[in-house]
Parts: C-alpha cells; sequence; structure tokens
C-alpha cells in the first residue's frame, strides 16, 4: 500500500448502462477474475467485459480542480490493477487531484488492434467526467495517466483525432475526448517495429497535442527508445513535454519501493503538473 491519505472512492460506474457495450454484444467472454501475484501480490484483474469508472475525489481545499484517469498496464491482455491502479489514484489524491480509475476491456478482441476496445473506454470515460455535474462543478482540467499498455493507451488518447468510433450518446460524449495533458509511466509500443528511429505510424504527434511528462528507465530495454522518440515529436512539433530517463530500473515500477532512484518518479510528475499549472 502507498500510505497516501485519500477519501474512499464512490462505487465503480459502468461505462456503457444495460450492458450496451460497442461491437460485443454477440461476444461469448469468459468470466472476469481476480488474482494476487508476484512478491508485492499485486492485483491482476482479467476477462474485463464491464468496463466501469471509479472516482476518488480528492479531499475538501486541498482538491486543485484537476481529474486524471489512470489506466494499469498489462498488455492489453490483463490490468495490474493495484501498483497502477489504485494506488496511484491514492497518490494522486494526496496532491488534490481527483482520479478516475479505469478498468477497460481486456483481453485484445479478435481482428481489432491492441487498443480498439481500450480507447473507446477511454473516450467514453472522459466524456463521462466532463458532463456528469457533480464531477465537472469540480473539474477545471481532465487530464490520463498510464502504464506500460495503459501508457500506450493514454499516449493514443492524447494524440486522438477527437473522433469516437461508437454511437455517440448526446448526453454524455458532448465534450471532448481528447484530454488536456497526460503522464505516460513506461509507455509501450510507441516504436515502430520496422523503423526504430521512428514513432509507431498509429501514434500522431502534431502541433495541437497537448503537453506529456513521460517517464522510463534505462533498463527497460523494450520500451525505453519509444519514450525518446516521442519526446522527440512533441519538441520537433513545439509541444510542451518534460522526459526523464532513470538509469536504474526495469519496466513495471509502478508505485512499488524497489529501492531504487527511479521511485522518485512519482514526485517529479507532481512537480511537472505544477509547473504546468495543473495543481493551482
Amino acid at each position: 500500500m502507498t500510505g497516501f491519505t485519500h477519501a474512499e472512492p464512490l462505487a465503480p460506474l459502468p461505462l456503457w448502462p444495460d450492458g450496451k457495450v460497442p461491437g460485443e454484444s454477440e461476444l461469448k467472454l469468459p468470466d472476469e477474475s481476480v488474482a494476487l501475484k508476484g512478491d508485492y501480490q499485486i492485483e491482476i484483474m482479467s476477462n474485463v467485459s464491464v468496463p466501469s469508472l471509479t472516482w476518488y475525489p480528492a479531499e475538501g481545499e486541498k482538491s486543485t480542480g484537476t481529474t486524471v484517469v489512470v489506466c494499469p498496464g498489462g498488455g492489453y491482455n490483463i490490468l495490474a490493477y493495484s501498483h497502477e491502479g489504485t494506488e496511484v489514484c491514492e497518490w494522486l489524491n494526496s496532491i488534490g487531484v481527483n482520479a478516475a480509475l479505469l478498468k477497460y476491456r481486456v483481453p485484445r478482441r479478435d481482428g481489432l488492434e491492441k487498443h480498439h476496445a481500450p480507447l473507446q473506454d477511454v473516450h467514453r470515460a472522459i466524456g463521462m467526467i466532463r458532463s456528469n455535474k457533480s464531477w465537472s462543478e469540480k473539474t477545471k482540467r481532465v487530464g490520463i495517466l498510464g502504464f506500460s499498455a495503459g501508457g500506450h493507451l493514454s499516449a493514443m488518447a492524447l494524440t486522438s483525432d477527437g473522433k469516437r468510433t461508437y454511437e455517440a450518446d448526446p448526453a454524455v460524449d458532448s465534450g471532448s475526448c481528447v484530454p488536456d495533458f497526460a503522464v505516460l509511466v513506461y509507455p509501450a509500443y510507441l516504436q515502430d517495429e520496422k523503423n526504430p528511429d521512428k514513432l509507431s505510424d498509429e501514434v500522431k504527434v502534431g502541433k495541437t497535442t497537448p503537453p506529456a511528462f513521460l517517464v522510463v528507465a534505462h533498463g527497460d530495454r523494450k520500451f525505453v527508445e519509444g519514450s525518446a522518440i516521442f519526446y522527440l515529436a512533441m519538441r520537433r512539433n513545439d509541444r510542451d513535454a518534460e522526459l526523464h530517463i532513470y538509469g536504474k530500473g526495469g519496466h513495471g515500477f509502478g508505485l512499488k519501493n524497489t529501492g531504487e532512484k527511479v521511485n522518485s518518479w512519482s514526485a517529479r510528475a507532481g512537480e511537472w503538473m505544477e509547473a504546468m499549472g495543473y495543481l493551482k
């Protein structure tokens, strides 16, 4: 556990009422399951077919009016729901940020891009936050924070053209589905598989891409270059960005206390959010 003081989260809200999940009415999916795995007893969630959003409100006068959607990682196959989810929401609350924990659909859906269903869930979640009066009155900015595959998902949301790939509900989807900023923690799949010197074609950094903070470890051999290439794309498009590459550390550290300097990433992310004005 993080040990951060935080308010109790509200009950999870389904993203799609009455079970009307886009494109999945005919799918036969296994039951959702949760297990504790590894030395750190990480809560692993599998077979998510009923995505939801859990609201963690920042308390009282401490609230900054900023909300961040949290996207756990897991290769688009599972969700590392505790150290890349619930614990992160508690940390965000400790710095005055509302957190919205996204339980998005996994595993990957056959015949679709790995992020297709999860990005629909992100777009709906951002719409819910911006349209919910009890939340939006306290929300001036909506950011997104993701780990590994959740980092890729967050990058896809940040660089989205704002078009939804499902039939929009005017009561929920009327506002922009593009976040105002992103925190990308060891994001996966940003690097082109055929040309390692460029971004993947699906990641469209441009002249209007919102600000981003990126953190990764040098020892994350599979994904470290993707973060550097994303930063360069932001720089070359004159977009606000900050990149931290720690000398030690691998992949998947989340908020675990590994005893390495990379554990300070959350403090650096908080400082960046403050410098960008998101904590005012």
